[in-house]
């Protein structure tokens, strides 16, 4: 039933679609005013020193299975010695599927395929005692050419058919070492949630066909976000932006204070970059994650990785757009989180703050780290 009053997006429920995963997500604005009664944790006080003896990632230092860092200065990569998966290992074939799936082996309602590759860790800095807000862009740059580095030598290797770069920050995320480190799962399949999005960017793609054969998902949301943001705050969902990336709270965001930095030309992969955008990856990628730190002055969570072309050498290169998705759990300040329970598991995400209202608080804040202010 409909009312005579107006609608207003930042008062009434509604739905809003992802084109990226072809699905939905609901918005209840009007429950940001409720009072929290609910789980509430002591933060941590976040002081470590610049190098732990104790730590399995700080430079020549033993890591658990016994074998040592080198006395690394910069960036380190390193395979995991607790891999997801493995470069070598048995086929499950029809009798091994038996073993679980009994009589039923043969049936289209028990599916198994082997699934193969490599995990390496990359240490983003020796100092134990900083993270990545805490890095200059040049230290982030650096990073970003080791992710280079890292994608363009798996691309190479015909066994890899997907390479996943990311990073999880923080306890509440399940990081098991607070030294600034991410993670590279590179597998031999493509995974659901990069196929779900090839498959989206693909089908827009073809639809526009006709209008322009080089249409592109992600460069006309770019474009019709920078015109929304020039429009005024009611319709500025952009948290900072340079040259060659914008970092935004996407219309359909989830968690509360959702981004994506998306690049602004056509660029398929992070091995496309020249060292003009790389700098200017770092910069967005820093003052971004310093607006986090900032929001709750404290050492902000979040799980953080980059959608690209699967491989440099995928046959749907053409059509992937590079950019990074971060996902932070935190809600009212350090402590409170966003749980996705209930009718999210059972029907559909759930917003109470809309993608505007938390733009606008991001893009409020400083630029410089509360540690320094």
């Amino acid at each position: 039933m409909s009312s005579s009053e107006e609608f207003s997006f930042s008062d009434h429920s509604h739905r809003r679609f992802n084109p990226l995963t072809d699905s939905w997500v609901l918005c209840s604005p009007h429950r940001a005013k409720r009072p929290w009664l609910g789980q509430v944790e002591e933060a941590s006080a976040d002081q470590r020193p610049s190098y732990d003896p104790k730590c399995y990632l700080c430079p020549g230092n033993k890591r658990a299975t016994g074998a040592q860092n080198e006395k690394y200065e910069s960036t380190y990569v390193f395979p995991n010695d607790y891999a997801a998966v493995h470069a070598e290992q048995p086929d499950c074939n029809a009798a091994a599927l038996a073993q679980v799936a009994g009589q039923s082996a043969s049936s289209e309602l028990f599916r198994v395929e082997s699934t193969r590759g490599q995990c390496s860790v990359v240490c983003f800095s020796p100092r134990h005692d900083l993270t990545l807000p805490e890095l200059t862009p040049s230290e982030i740059s650096q990073v970003v050419r080791t992710w280079q580095a890292i994608y363009s030598g798996l691309s190479d290797d015909p066994a890899i058919r997907y390479v996943q770069l990311f990073e999880n920050k923080g306890a509440m995320m399940g990081c098991s070492n607070p030294h600034p480190h991410g993670q590279v799962w590179a597998l031999s399949e493509v995974p659901s949630e990069p196929a779900l999005e090839i498959a989206s960017l693909k089908k827009y793609q073809a639809k526009h066909a006709a209008k322009d054969p080089h249409a592109c998902l992600l460069c006309s949301y770019v474009k019709a976000e920078e015109t929304n943001a020039a429009a005024g705050e009611s319709t500025n969902r952009v948290v900072l932006q340079n040259d060659s990336f914008m970092a935004l709270v996407p219309f359909w965001a989830v968690w509360p204070f959702e981004t994506m930095i998306v690049a602004k030309s056509h660029i398929s992969n992070i091995k496309q970059l020249d060292d003009k955008q790389v700098t200017h990856l770092a910069e967005i990628m820093q003052g971004l994650t310093c607006r986090y730190d900032n929001l709750f002055q404290c050492s902000f969570p979040y799980s953080m990785g980059l959608h690209q072309s699967p491989t440099a050498t995928h046959p749907d290169a053409d059509c992937c757009h590079l950019h990074l998705h971060f996902y932070p759990p935190l809600l009212r300040n350090s402590t409170v989180r966003k749980f996705l329970v209930g009718f999210e598991m059972m029907a559909e995400p759930q917003r109470d703050l809309t993608a505007e209202q938390a733009a606008a608080r991001l893009r409020a804040l400083s630029s410089i780290h509360y540690k320094h202010m």
